[in-house]
């Protein structure tokens, strides 16, 4: 790994615990080829919704 590669490194550990996570985001968003968007919050957190309702009717069933 090359001087600058590790002063960007060194970088980006002084960052703020949110400002990281958004830089990894913006940096996977730019590494990884998708004609898709990442899913937003709320489309998460209906995902995780509809998981555990199924989970739920599954125990109730089960």
């Amino acid at each position: 790994m090359g001087d600058s590669a590790k002063k960007l490194l060194e970088e980006f550990d002084a960052l703020p615990l949110a400002e990281r996570q958004e830089v990894v985001k913006e940096i996977l968003r730019r590494t990884t080829p998708s004609d898709y968007s990442f899913p937003t919050d709320e489309e998460l957190v209906t995902a995780a919704d509809q998981v555990f309702l199924e989970l739920d009717q599954r125990e109730s069933h089960g």
